[in-house]
């Protein structure tokens, strides 16, 4: 009976240290994605910054070109919604 008691506190014992491994490994993972999250975030906000800048310095040197741009871009969405609304009717 007593080996059998020292079995048991040697397999809660075992099954404590796995379940504390399993922790830290768990915790790991979770940090390494957030960090990988945070990182992606990062690059995006500085693509679309970069974008954005890009963007307004066309504008500054081609207004012209960029009012056609905007203009064309209108008429051609306003062309589908009408296009799509005609269609449902």
């Amino acid at each position: 009976m007593a080996s059998s008691l020292l079995e048991k506190q040697a397999s809660v014992e075992d099954v404590l240290r796995e379940v504390s491994r399993l922790k830290s490994v768990v915790t790991e993972a979770v940090e390494e994605g957030v960090q990988t999250a945070v990182k992606a975030l990062k690059q995006g906000r500085s693509a679309a910054e970069d974008v954005i800048y890009d963007a307004r310095h066309t504008v500054k040197q081609k207004p012209l070109q960029a009012v056609g741009v905007v203009f064309a871009a209108g008429v051609l969405a306003g062309a589908i919604i009408g296009w799509l609304s005609t269609r449902r009717s």
